[in-house]
């Protein structure tokens, strides 16, 4: 919801956002533009809150790059093909869809090595428990 979950700015906008450095990180996935504004994780993490980024492999580069004390971790299906079964159960997209977010996963997919913890999502509750465990020990 804008101003809640995101806040939409146009193109020009964003841009500008970018040259003035007011993101933590930026990347454009599936043509749209994503930003993680600074301001607002510096925030939260003043707060002593958690900040949990839900952002693909560029976004998550550039984090480590500028904050060392990160935590990183790589969800990944348990194979191409029970991806695209997923897609395909969700009834939200074309075929075409489908076929570029698999391509494009495949590209986010060969970056894993980059993160610091990887969780197969093969079973929904065994994985949320990875994920919090590795949260509890951040």
């Amino acid at each position: 919801m804008n101003g809640q979950d995101y806040h939409f700015v146009d193109k020009k906008t964003f841009e500008a956002m970018i040259e003035q450095q007011q993101f933590l990180e930026h990347a454009k996935v599936f043509d749209h533009l994503y930003g993680t504004s600074k301001a607002a994780a510096e925030m939260l993490n003043n707060e002593g809150k958690h900040v949990i980024l839900d952002i693909d492999w560029q976004g998550a580069r550039q984090v480590k790059e500028s904050k060392k004390d990160v935590v990183s971790v790589f969800i990944m299906p348990p194979s191409l093909e029970a991806l695209e079964n997923r897609l395909k159960a969700r009834g939200q997209d074309s075929q075409q869809v489908i076929e570029r977010r698999m391509q494009d996963a495949r590209d986010e997919m060969s970056h894993y090595t980059e993160y610091d913890h990887v969780i197969v999502n093969d079973d929904f509750d065994h994985s949320l428990h990875k994920l919090e465990t590795i949260i509890d020990n951040a």
